[in-house]
């Protein structure tokens, strides 16, 4: 059905991968983003901006799920369309 049903949310956040090293496919990305996610954490300070672009389907949103797990993240998700302003800022 196209609705949602009650349960599927919480099925399809089980099969989206937890970590950088379960991602499947994106080599060249995944390096690029362990060594910048690498480089933050020796540094100790929070990530930069990040820009995740493409089609549908390449695992944007996995891999920004992704970043927003790792230790040295001050992630702030958004998406486009999404406009961040102060008074959502001060919110999350």
């Amino acid at each position: 059905t196209p609705e949602s049903l009650a349960d599927e949310s919480v099925v399809e956040l089980s099969l989206r991968p937890q970590r950088l090293g379960e991602f499947i496919g994106q080599g060249k990305v995944k390096e690029a983003l362990r060594i910048y996610l690498d480089a933050a954490l020796a540094r100790k300070e929070p990530l930069d901006h990040t820009l995740l672009f493409g089609p549908p389907g390449l695992g944007k949103t996995t891999l920004a799920e992704i970043i927003a797990r790792d230790p040295v993240r001050t992630a702030l998700p958004s998406a486009a369309g999404i406009t961040l302003t102060p008074d959502r800022l001060m919110k999350s």
